[in-house]
Parts: structure tokens; sequence; C-alpha cells
């Protein structure tokens, strides 16, 4: 992808893989999030936000997957500020919750918004049968609403669990 205002190489995150469903998650650029389901694959793309949003900081210049750049993330009224950054898989496979706050340094300078607005979690639903991803537009966490908010939401996990995005080998 080409793209003008963007200060970051492409910044590559978590991938899971999980069996059952023979999937694979990848998220790219904070922007989005790509699964593959069963075989043979067949990728969906799901942009959740992020940098290169029409009106962003980031004008894409060329990419041969993109005819456009995508319409900005409402979610129940509120406009999502950030992307994708991490993930955690339901135990069922069928749910993928996502937040959008990476790293506060981080966030500062690729998301200044999401310091002043919060981060989110957000609800993708993930079709083990057919495949693909739909986003949830029912359900939305919204950390920006926190009595000594707004906050910024990382990592999530399940008691006695860990993270399907955990760093930590």
């Amino acid at each position: 992808m080409g793209a003008e205002g963007w200060c970051s190489p492409g910044l590559w995150e978590p991938w899971l893989t999980w069996e059952r469903e023979g999937g694979i998650l990848t998220e790219a650029n904070g922007s989005s999030c790509t699964i593959i389901l069963h075989s043979p694959p067949r990728p969906t793309q799901l942009f959740l936000g992020g940098s290169i949003v029409k009106g962003g900081p980031v004008q894409v210049l060329e990419d041969q997957e993109l005819k456009s750049q995508p319409e900005p993330l409402v979610v129940k009224g509120k406009r999502v500020a950030g992307g994708p950054q991490m993930i955690q898989l339901s135990l069922d496979g069928k749910r993928l919750y996502v937040t959008t706050s990476l790293y506060s340094a981080w966030d500062k300078q690729f998301y200044p918004d999401l310091i002043r607005e919060g981060s989110v979690m957000l609800q993708v639903d993930v079709d083990t049968v057919k495949g693909g991803l739909k986003l949830n537009p029912n359900f939305l966490v919204d950390f920006g609403k926190e009595p000594l908010g707004p906050a910024l939401a990382h990592e999530l996990r399940y008691p006695g669990g860990d993270c399907s995005s955990d760093i930590w080998l």
C-alpha cells in the first residue's frame, strides 16, 4: 500500500490460529481484521477503524485491494477512535472481541482522538459454518465513559485464561 501521512512501516500484529473451525486471524496496520475459515481458505476482511479511514490522517495513494478508503467506523452512534489492537476469541470460536488501544505512547502519536475519547471494545461475529466476519452493531463497551476516564483498555482475558493475542511465548 502506498500512503501519505503514515509515519510508520506496516505493523503486523496478532496471528491467531484455531483448529476446530480451521481459522487464521491476522491484523495489519491497525485498521482491519482478516480471517480465513475452512478449506479451501476464504479470506474475509473487515475494517474496524484505524488511520486509513476517509478524513483520517493517512491518504491512501495506491492499494491493490482497496477501491476507496473505508468510511470511519460508527457503532451505537459513537465514532470509534483508533483501530483493532488486541483480540480475544470466545471459547466456542463464534465471537471475537477487539480493543482499540495498543500502547498509550503510540496511541498519542497515531490516534490522538483515542487519548481524548478513550478506547472501546467491539464484538465481531464469526460465522464458523459459511465463513466470514460481521461486526455486531449492538455491542460496544465505551471505556471513555469510565468514572476516572477516558481509559485506554488494551488486553482482554477470560478469568483464568489468556488473551488470544498475548505476546508471551
